[in-house]
């Protein structure tokens, strides 16, 4: 099963130059099951920022995986952290199909 993990984080300040650094080591992390990261801006909020964290696992705890905890607990050093757990789901029970092209 496919599990999405969202940090999202809105900055009490500015504290770009340290975030940057910090999630780029997000890209050094390599757990099993961990299928991809990806760090998100907000279009018009620059405090706003979103972690995208990706994952294929039979299982996860509802309260997220150990490094999305981990990360989570340390973005609260830059300001508001909400921390959320989505799991891929279809009526059938399995995967929603991937979107390969969106036609008008």
């Amino acid at each position: 099963m496919t599990w999405l993990e969202v940090i999202k984080v809105r900055f009490a300040g500015s504290h770009t130059g340290s975030l940057d650094v910090f999630l780029r080591s997000l890209e050094e992390l390599r757990k099993d099951g961990l299928i991809a990261t990806n760090c998100y801006r907000h279009a018009s909020l620059e405090t706003d920022l979103m972690v995208h964290i990706l994952w294929e696992s039979s299982d996860m705890d509802e309260q997220g995986s150990p490094l999305g905890l981990v990360l989570a607990r340390a973005l609260r050093d830059f300001g508001l952290v909400d921390h959320s757990l989505w799991r891929q789901h279809s009526a059938d029970g399995e995967g929603l199909p991937h979107v390969t092209e969106i036609v008008p």
